[in-house]
Protein backbone atom coordinates (compact mmCIF):
# COMPACT_ATOMS: atom_id res chain seq x y z
CA UNK A 1 0.00 0.00 0.00
CA UNK A 2 0.85 3.61 -1.17
CA UNK A 3 -0.52 6.45 0.74
CA UNK A 4 -0.60 10.01 -0.99
CA UNK A 5 -1.29 13.33 1.09
CA UNK A 6 -2.09 16.46 -1.50
CA UNK A 7 -3.72 14.59 -4.55
CA UNK A 8 -3.78 17.98 -5.95
CA UNK A 9 -1.82 18.88 -9.69
CA UNK A 10 0.89 16.72 -8.74
CA UNK A 11 -0.18 14.33 -6.57
CA UNK A 12 -2.74 13.53 -8.71
CA UNK A 13 -0.24 12.30 -11.76
CA UNK A 14 1.62 10.36 -9.02
CA UNK A 15 -1.74 8.72 -8.00
CA UNK A 16 -2.20 7.36 -11.42
CA UNK A 17 1.04 6.04 -12.51
CA UNK A 18 1.06 4.29 -9.10
CA UNK A 19 -1.67 2.64 -9.68
CA UNK A 20 -0.69 2.07 -13.38
CA UNK A 21 2.64 0.45 -11.95
CA UNK A 22 0.52 -1.94 -9.66
CA UNK A 23 0.47 -0.41 -6.50
CA UNK A 24 -2.71 -0.20 -4.21
CA UNK A 25 -2.73 3.55 -3.43
CA UNK A 26 -4.76 5.42 -0.67
CA UNK A 27 -5.73 8.59 -0.97
CA UNK A 28 -6.38 11.93 1.57
CA UNK A 29 -9.57 13.50 0.51
CA UNK A 30 -10.66 16.10 3.30
CA UNK A 31 -13.78 17.66 1.99
CA UNK A 32 -16.70 15.41 0.56
CA UNK A 33 -16.20 17.50 -2.35
CA UNK A 34 -12.39 16.38 -2.95
CA UNK A 35 -13.78 12.55 -1.85
CA UNK A 36 -16.26 13.06 -5.08
CA UNK A 37 -13.80 13.93 -7.11
CA UNK A 38 -11.07 11.14 -6.25
CA UNK A 39 -13.65 8.74 -6.49
CA UNK A 40 -13.13 8.20 -10.30
CA UNK A 41 -9.58 7.60 -9.50
CA UNK A 42 -7.73 4.13 -9.00
CA UNK A 43 -7.10 4.62 -5.49
CA UNK A 44 -8.92 3.85 -2.05
CA UNK A 45 -10.05 7.82 -0.84
CA UNK A 46 -10.14 8.68 2.76
CA UNK A 47 -11.04 11.08 4.71
CA UNK A 48 -8.39 11.64 7.49
CA UNK A 49 -4.57 11.82 7.26
CA UNK A 50 -3.93 9.79 10.06
CA UNK A 51 -5.56 7.30 7.72
CA UNK A 52 -3.48 7.32 4.94
CA UNK A 53 -0.81 5.54 6.81
CA UNK A 54 -2.49 2.75 7.71
CA UNK A 55 -0.44 -0.12 6.85
CA UNK A 56 1.54 1.29 4.08
CA UNK A 57 4.92 0.88 3.22
CA UNK A 58 5.38 4.48 1.72
CA UNK A 59 3.54 7.46 2.11
CA UNK A 60 4.07 10.17 -0.44
CA UNK A 61 3.48 14.48 1.11
CA UNK A 62 3.02 16.28 -2.14
CA UNK A 63 1.36 19.50 -0.48
CA UNK A 64 1.71 23.12 -1.42
CA UNK A 65 3.94 24.99 1.62
CA UNK A 66 6.47 23.86 4.11
CA UNK A 67 3.71 24.93 7.04
CA UNK A 68 1.08 22.15 5.58
CA UNK A 69 4.05 19.64 5.25
CA UNK A 70 4.39 20.12 9.48
CA UNK A 71 0.90 20.25 9.54
CA UNK A 72 0.92 17.43 8.00
CA UNK A 73 4.04 15.14 9.36
CA UNK A 74 3.76 16.57 12.67
CA UNK A 75 0.36 17.72 13.65
CA UNK A 76 -2.40 14.86 12.32
CA UNK A 77 -1.23 11.64 13.77
CA UNK A 78 0.11 10.77 10.73
CA UNK A 79 3.94 9.21 11.57
CA UNK A 80 1.81 7.53 14.87
CA UNK A 81 -0.33 5.12 12.10
CA UNK A 82 2.78 4.49 9.76
CA UNK A 83 4.56 0.49 10.37
CA UNK A 84 8.05 0.83 11.68
CA UNK A 85 10.00 0.56 9.21
CA UNK A 86 7.82 2.33 6.22
CA UNK A 87 9.11 5.70 4.66
CA UNK A 88 7.67 9.17 4.41
CA UNK A 89 8.78 10.97 0.96
CA UNK A 90 8.60 14.85 1.56
CA UNK A 91 8.11 15.80 -2.56
CA UNK A 92 7.12 19.51 -0.99
CA UNK A 93 9.89 21.68 -1.73
CA UNK A 94 10.88 23.75 1.46
CA UNK A 95 13.35 24.19 4.18
CA UNK A 96 15.40 21.00 4.96
CA UNK A 97 15.26 21.90 8.46
CA UNK A 98 11.73 21.05 8.27
CA UNK A 99 12.64 17.50 6.76
CA UNK A 100 15.03 17.07 9.57
CA UNK A 101 12.56 18.04 11.87
CA UNK A 102 10.03 15.26 10.73
CA UNK A 103 12.65 12.33 10.31
CA UNK A 104 13.39 13.37 13.87
CA UNK A 105 9.87 12.73 14.54
CA UNK A 106 9.74 9.85 12.67
CA UNK A 107 12.33 8.08 14.55
CA UNK A 108 9.76 7.68 17.40
CA UNK A 109 7.72 5.24 14.94
CA UNK A 110 10.58 3.70 13.45
CA UNK A 111 9.31 5.60 10.12
CA UNK A 112 12.29 6.55 8.04
CA UNK A 113 11.91 9.87 5.91
CA UNK A 114 13.75 11.01 2.32
CA UNK A 115 13.54 14.42 0.65
CA UNK A 116 12.68 14.08 -3.13
CA UNK A 117 11.40 18.06 -4.06
CA UNK A 118 10.63 17.83 -7.94
CA UNK A 119 11.56 19.81 -10.92
CA UNK A 120 9.13 19.56 -13.77
CA UNK A 121 5.35 19.88 -14.20
CA UNK A 122 2.14 17.67 -14.05
CA UNK A 123 2.59 16.96 -17.41
CA UNK A 124 6.18 15.59 -16.99
CA UNK A 125 4.80 12.92 -14.11
CA UNK A 126 2.20 12.16 -15.92
CA UNK A 127 4.78 10.67 -18.57
CA UNK A 128 7.06 9.19 -16.05
CA UNK A 129 10.04 11.43 -16.31
CA UNK A 130 9.76 13.94 -13.57
CA UNK A 131 12.78 14.75 -12.21
CA UNK A 132 13.47 14.06 -8.44
CA UNK A 133 16.44 15.49 -6.84
CA UNK A 134 16.43 12.74 -3.10
CA UNK A 135 18.22 12.91 -0.07
CA UNK A 136 17.97 10.62 2.74
CA UNK A 137 19.77 7.16 3.97
CA UNK A 138 21.23 5.78 1.05
CA UNK A 139 19.14 2.02 1.71
CA UNK A 140 16.26 4.07 2.75
CA UNK A 141 16.89 5.65 -0.80
CA UNK A 142 16.96 2.79 -2.55
CA UNK A 143 14.13 0.29 -0.46
CA UNK A 144 11.35 3.79 -2.04
CA UNK A 145 13.38 3.67 -5.28
CA UNK A 146 11.07 1.18 -7.38
CA UNK A 147 8.08 3.85 -5.94
CA UNK A 148 9.52 7.08 -7.30
CA UNK A 149 10.62 5.56 -10.12
CA UNK A 150 6.73 4.90 -10.72
CA UNK A 151 6.77 8.45 -11.72
CA UNK A 152 9.87 9.82 -11.69
CA UNK A 153 13.02 9.37 -14.14
CA UNK A 154 15.72 10.59 -13.17
CA UNK A 155 15.21 10.01 -9.76
CA UNK A 156 18.86 11.81 -8.41
CA UNK A 157 20.21 10.56 -5.44
CA UNK A 158 21.69 14.29 -3.93
CA UNK A 159 22.93 13.19 -0.39
CA UNK A 160 21.90 12.99 3.19
CA UNK A 161 18.26 13.75 4.36
CA UNK A 162 17.94 17.29 3.50
CA UNK A 163 20.20 17.30 0.52
CA UNK A 164 17.35 17.22 -1.76
CA UNK A 165 16.12 20.49 -0.47
CA UNK A 166 19.37 22.18 -1.07
CA UNK A 167 19.73 20.74 -5.00
CA UNK A 168 16.41 22.01 -5.40
CA UNK A 169 16.41 25.22 -3.81
CA UNK A 170 19.68 26.20 -6.22
CA UNK A 171 18.44 24.79 -8.61
CA UNK A 172 15.20 27.15 -8.33
CA UNK A 173 17.43 30.04 -7.87
CA UNK A 174 19.32 29.54 -11.10
CA UNK A 175 16.25 29.03 -12.77
CA UNK A 176 14.82 32.18 -11.39
CA UNK A 177 18.04 33.98 -12.49
CA UNK A 178 17.95 32.99 -15.84
CA UNK A 179 14.72 34.50 -16.15
CA UNK A 180 16.25 37.14 -14.55
CA UNK A 181 19.30 37.64 -17.10
CA UNK A 182 16.69 37.81 -19.83
CA UNK A 183 15.01 40.50 -18.53
CA UNK A 184 18.52 42.38 -19.08
CA UNK A 185 18.99 40.51 -22.57
CA UNK A 186 15.53 41.97 -23.32
CA UNK A 187 16.59 45.57 -22.32
CA UNK A 188 19.65 45.20 -24.13
CA UNK A 189 17.76 44.25 -27.42
CA UNK A 190 15.55 47.17 -26.84
CA UNK A 191 18.54 49.25 -26.76
CA UNK A 192 19.73 48.09 -30.18
CA UNK A 193 16.53 48.50 -31.77
CA UNK A 194 15.19 44.53 -31.78
CA UNK A 195 11.91 43.51 -30.86
CA UNK A 196 10.79 41.28 -28.06
CA UNK A 197 9.09 38.46 -29.22
CA UNK A 198 11.42 37.81 -32.72
CA UNK A 199 14.61 38.15 -29.93
CA UNK A 200 13.81 35.54 -27.90
CA UNK A 201 12.83 33.37 -30.47
CA UNK A 202 16.08 33.57 -32.39
CA UNK A 203 17.78 33.11 -29.13
CA UNK A 204 16.18 29.64 -29.11
CA UNK A 205 18.08 28.63 -31.62
CA UNK A 206 21.46 29.61 -30.40
CA UNK A 207 23.76 28.98 -27.72
CA UNK A 208 21.94 30.98 -25.60
CA UNK A 209 18.94 28.47 -25.45
CA UNK A 210 17.22 27.10 -22.02
CA UNK A 211 14.33 25.75 -20.15
CA UNK A 212 13.84 29.53 -18.68
CA UNK A 213 14.13 30.64 -22.38
CA UNK A 214 11.76 28.07 -23.78
CA UNK A 215 9.05 29.11 -20.94
CA UNK A 216 9.68 32.59 -21.80
CA UNK A 217 8.90 31.93 -25.48
CA UNK A 218 5.75 30.22 -24.72
CA UNK A 219 4.64 33.17 -22.51
CA UNK A 220 5.36 35.94 -25.20
CA UNK A 221 7.35 38.13 -23.07
CA UNK A 222 9.56 37.79 -19.58
CA UNK A 223 7.46 39.60 -17.91
CA UNK A 224 4.50 37.28 -18.66
CA UNK A 225 6.61 34.43 -17.69
CA UNK A 226 7.91 36.15 -14.96
CA UNK A 227 4.19 36.62 -13.47
CA UNK A 228 3.17 32.88 -14.92
CA UNK A 229 5.98 31.56 -12.46
CA UNK A 230 5.13 34.45 -9.71
CA UNK A 231 3.88 31.42 -7.27
CA UNK A 232 5.82 28.67 -6.60
CA UNK A 233 9.20 29.70 -7.74
CA UNK A 234 8.20 32.99 -5.48
CA UNK A 235 7.44 30.28 -2.44
CA UNK A 236 10.44 29.01 -2.97
CA UNK A 237 12.70 31.73 -3.46
CA UNK A 238 11.16 33.04 0.23
CA UNK A 239 12.57 29.48 1.14
CA UNK A 240 15.92 30.03 0.01
CA UNK A 241 16.86 33.44 0.89
CA UNK A 242 15.48 32.77 4.65
CA UNK A 243 18.23 29.43 4.02
CA UNK A 244 20.77 31.56 3.06
CA UNK A 245 20.53 34.12 5.73
CA UNK A 246 20.35 31.48 8.38
CA UNK A 247 23.44 30.03 7.28
CA UNK A 248 25.67 33.33 5.78
CA UNK A 249 25.75 31.98 2.15
CA UNK A 250 25.94 34.96 -0.45
CA UNK A 251 24.18 34.78 -3.70
CA UNK A 252 27.07 36.48 -5.50
CA UNK A 253 26.04 37.13 -8.86
CA UNK A 254 22.98 35.71 -8.49
CA UNK A 255 21.79 38.72 -6.87
CA UNK A 256 20.97 41.24 -9.56
CA UNK A 257 19.74 38.68 -11.57
CA UNK A 258 16.99 38.15 -9.05
CA UNK A 259 16.27 41.55 -8.75
CA UNK A 260 15.93 42.07 -11.85
CA UNK A 261 13.59 39.33 -12.06
CA UNK A 262 11.58 41.11 -8.72
CA UNK A 263 11.33 44.17 -11.72
CA UNK A 264 9.72 42.37 -13.98
CA UNK A 265 7.36 40.40 -12.34
CA UNK A 266 6.59 44.17 -10.74
CA UNK A 267 3.29 46.22 -11.65
CA UNK A 268 4.86 48.81 -14.44
CA UNK A 269 5.54 51.78 -12.46
CA UNK A 270 5.99 50.27 -9.12
CA UNK A 271 9.94 49.09 -9.94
Amino acid sequence: MIGVVGAGRMGLPMVRRLAEAGHEVRVLGRTAESRGSLEREPALVVPEVAQVGEGAAAVLVCVHTDEQVREVCLDSGLLDTMPAGAVLVLHTTGSPQTAEAVAARGERSGVEVVDAPVSGGPHDIAAGRITLFVGGAEDTVARVRPVLGSYGDPVLYVGPLGAGQRVKLVNNTVFAAQIGLLAHAVRLGGELGLDESLLLDALTHGSASSRALAGVVRHGSVTGFARATREFLGKDLDVVRAVAEQLGADFGALAPALDALSDAVAPAGTG
